[in-house]
């Protein structure tokens, strides 16, 4: 009877760790089953521009299905929430139980679950959802005049890049809570460029403020913690986004940091659980959460998976990697760091050939099997 190797989440971490066992594990005697809340997978790369105006139409290129992920016909696709884990013992496997109450068993299990995101790019589970919450989302951003976003990361960056492509005439305000955007990972030189793309553009920043409440009545307005009065008939939560790891807890106490985040071995094990792995957004690793890294963790979690199938050691380790970073400003604009050498930055026309222009959807193509 065949095992199972199962793979919660498949957002970049799932998605690429499943791709790498897929052309194993047959030959081992063991299925492949990826677990996932939606039956595609999300670029979320796309999801800002997507969710601001329906320039590119970007549902149609960034909902990608799985019908092609697998080498070798390998691996199948089970739609579903997971509620909850359940420990044969210690090494011994268990099963994963679903929202439904369906059961799926494991012999290794990868969580790979990734994260909770709030407002416009907190998609639903199906295309028809997604099809309204696009439209929902495109009529808030358009009908808008004043328009305040609530976190200065890149994901508020990105937003404030987008809605001036779109209707330069908006007035968009950041509200940032640390003294200058993005945080202290990155050179001030790099921080304060981006700044200045957005300054240029009209895009007023506050520094040093957060904003608590998050008004319903379009004509209030919103008042910061420090008592700041913005004129908004939009806010938007732009802050990073949570761990999506609540039904990891069912397997005990210690699973988790205070934070939420999957504690892990450096052969991104967990700790007393040593079937169980994880990779991707929702695990607790000095590092910055990017799409980007799931390729370091996907090739530690495989390669040790196979060899403890093959009952030797699990001696892949993850050592982290050079922390970049490659953020958009509209479609021709933004700037791009990597912590290499020195530190090199790299400025709009960089990103606008990487990034800005076209989102990375051939690289999100090539990462479901998709020529």
């Amino acid at each position: 009877m065949s095992k199972n190797v199962v793979v919660v989440g498949g957002g970049p971490a799932g998605l690429a760790t499943a791709r790498l066992l897929s052309t194993k594990l047959g030959a081992l005697g063991y299925n492949l089953i990826l677990v996932n809340s939606r039956p595609f997978h999300v670029h979320l790369i796309a999801a800002i521009r997507m969710t601001v105006s329906d320039v590119d139409h970007l549902e149609n290129s960034a909902l990608l299905p799985f019908d092609k992920a697998f080498a070798h016909g390998v691996g199948s696709v089970k739609v579903g929430s997971v509620a909850s884990i359940t420990e044969n013992g210690v090494g011994r496997g268990g099963v994963v139980t679903l929202a439904d109450g369906e059961i799926v068993p494991y012999e290794f299990l990868v969580l790979a679950p990734g994260s909770v995101w709030k407002d416009n790019i907190s998609l639903p589970n199906d295309k028809k959802s997604v099809t309204e919450h696009l439209s929902q989302w495109r009529n808030k951003f358009e009908d808008a005049q004043d328009i305040v976003l609530a976190g200065g990361g890149s994901v508020g960056i990105e937003t404030a890049g987008e809605i001036k492509d779109i209707w330069p005439n908006k007035n968009v305000t950041i509200v940032h809570s640390g003294d200058m955007l993005i945080n202290d990972t990155y050179p001030a030189s790099f921080r304060k460029s981006m700044a200045s793309g957005l300054t240029a553009r009209g895009v007023k920043i506050v520094y040093g403020d957060y904003i608590d409440d998050f008004p319903t009545d379009k004509s209030a307005g919103v008042t910061t913690r420090k008592g700041k009065k913005l004129n908004a008939d939009l806010v938007i939560s732009t802050i990073g986004p949570l761990p999506n790891t609540a039904f990891i807890s069912s397997l005990g106490p210690d699973v988790l940091s205070k934070r939420g985040y999957i504690a892990v071995k450096p052969t991104l094990q967990l700790s007393a659980h040593p079937s169980i792995y994880a990779a991707g957004d929702a695990i607790d690793w000095p590092e910055q959460k990017q799409a980007a890294k799931a390729g370091g963790h996907a090739k530690v979690v495989a390669t040790n998976i196979l060899s403890a199938i093959k009952g030797t050691p699990t001696t892949a380790l993850y050592k982290g990697a050079p922390e970049m970073i490659l953020i958009t400003d509209g479609k021709a604009g933004g700037a791009a760091f990597f912590g290499v050498l020195w530190g090199i930055s790299l400025g709009a026309w960089f990103a606008r050939m990487v990034k800005s222009k076209g989102l990375l959807l051939d690289i999100a193509k090539k990462s479901v099997g998709q020529a």
